[in-house]
């Protein structure tokens, strides 16, 4: 079955010609102009990978993923304009893998869509269905099958990004990891990210660990060095 691509922007000349050329790639591609209107497509049937521009009139991207985020870990790909900085980083802590400032290309926007669908695959792979696929550190077990991430016996919600970080820094207990290391754990070696949006992921881990237990502080910043998970 070819990958379902869902695209979110105002503006329908970039709709058009972006449907195009992922159609070309084999991809299943839904289109939207208003942002309610794709929340509620999304939540009737998950695609596996949504494309959000941020700056929409009514509901923008920030609000759609912010609502989306409440039930879903499907990927999310910004589209932001080049004075949107501060945007690109509050969307990356609010739970988005990836970005692409505008204008932009095709070509980029379709291998960041194919780099972000691989590590949602291999954040699933495992080679089996059965327990063998388990890393269980303590008091956290994560599922790589089923992407599910459990601290103290509580559910966490784990984006792809998340979950892959938090997988390569658990699976050698207090072993630095830096964030280039990190980096290519979850973007692989072709894409580059610049430091800052490995430390928004990790903080957002962070974050999401600490809702459930106030007192966690397993993820350890080596400043300069990189992070490392203690049990």
């Amino acid at each position: 079955m070819p990958a379902a691509i869902t695209l979110v922007d105002d503006d329908r000349n970039i709709l058009t010609s972006v449907s195009i050329a992922l159609e070309a790639e084999g991809y299943k591609v839904s289109t939207y102009t208003d942002g309610a209107v794709a929340l509620e497509a999304m939540m009737a049937r998950q695609p596996d990978l949504a494309v959000l521009d941020i700056k929409m009139p009514g509901m923008d991207g920030m609000e759609l993923l912010n609502r989306l985020r409440r039930v879903s870990a499907v990927p999310v790909i910004f589209l932001t304009s080049k004075d949107e900085e501060i945007d690109e980083m509050l969307g990356l802590k609010m739970g988005a893998d990836d970005y692409i400032r505008k204008p932009f290309s095709q070509r980029l926007l379709i291998e960041r869509i194919r780099a972000v669908l691989r590590r949602s695959e291999t954040a699933g792979q495992a080679g089996n269905s059965d327990d063998s696929a388990l890393l269980i550190r303590g008091d956290l077990r994560l599922d790589p099958v089923r992407h599910e991430c459990a601290w103290r016996g509580n559910q966490v919600q784990l984006t792809v990004t998340e979950f892959l970080l938090l997988q390569a820094l658990v699976k050698h207990l207090g072993h630095v990891k830096s964030r280039d290391q990190l980096m290519d754990a979850a973007y692989g070696d072709n894409i580059y990210v610049d430091d800052r949006t490995i430390d928004s992921h990790i903080k957002r881990l962070r974050r999401k660990l600490k809702a459930v237990d106030k007192e966690f502080s397993g993820i350890e910043t080596l400043y300069g060095l990189g992070y490392r998970f203690q049990e």
